[in-house]
């Protein structure tokens, strides 16, 4: 593609070179002429064609190593280190059980304490108040197991161990104070003190106690003796053995 100028310039060059020719036909140049100017680059080509895929090839032959001979068994290698321990395995079926066991010894005959009971429940039946800072006794006997508590109103110890003893008592329109003695010592006191007139009350209490042989066990107030027992209820005193000694 070229402008109009340099068209016409080639056109000159082509009569020139024309005239040029005829004149060595015609034997009428004397020399021979310079060489020509290189030509004028051509226009650029067009681009070529998209190229197309082609076709799989065949596919190619197994290769086969028929030389290939397998090595000898190689020598054992070295001991490696302990490892770790593995975590515990799960817990695995109970066995059957196992055949019954010999018959043991016979028992040797010894200590009978163990055996030996010592209980008692009595009750108060009076309606009138006991004397202050005195036994109080009980009329009525409700469970007495080889008759260790007596008429006066104590329990006499026959089996050295430790004992229970507690009482449930009823008051009426009177404050009470019940201590627990033990030969002539005061271990505890329990009192209960009237909150409105004419009015009942139940205080109760109870101890554990180690007693020896022989030891007395009872019952008795202080100034505030306001223990009722009727219709409307009662005054018990309980005590049992634990375990001997």
């Amino acid at each position: 593609m070229f402008d109009r100028h340099r068209t016409s310039g080639m056109s000159g060059i082509i009569v020139i070179v024309f005239l040029c020719f005829s004149l060595v036909s015609m034997d009428t140049c004397p020399d021979a002429g310079t060489p020509g100017l290189p030509g004028i680059p051509g226009l650029p080509g067009r681009d070529g064609r998209e190229r197309i895929k082609g076709d799989n090839g065949d596919p190619g032959i197994p290769l086969r190593d028929d030389t290939t001979v397998k090595g000898e068994k190689g020598d054992a290698g070295v001991i490696g280190s302990r490892g770790k321990r593995g975590r515990p395995g799960e817990a695995g079926d109970i066995g059957p059980p196992g055949p019954p066991g010999e018959p043991g010894d016979n028992a040797e005959f010894g200590d009978t304490t163990s055996l030996q009971q010592s209980a008692f429940s009595v009750s108060r039946l009076t309606r009138n108040p006991p004397e202050p800072h005195a036994v109080i006794r009980f009329s009525k006997n409700i469970t007495l197991i080889n008759s260790h508590f007596n008429n006066d109103g104590k329990f006499v110890c026959q089996i050295s161990g430790y004992y229970y003893f507690v009482f449930h008592a009823t008051s009426y329109d009177k404050n009470l104070c019940v201590v627990l003695m033990v030969d002539g010592t005061k271990t505890a006191t329990f009192c209960d003190h009237q909150k409105t007139p004419k009015s009942l009350q139940a205080p109760s209490g109870g101890l554990a106690i180690s007693l020896k042989q022989n030891q007395n066990v009872w019952l008795q107030t202080n100034s505030y003796n306001g223990m009722f027992a009727g219709d409307v209820g009662d005054s018990v005193f309980s005590g049992f053995l634990i375990h001997a000694l």
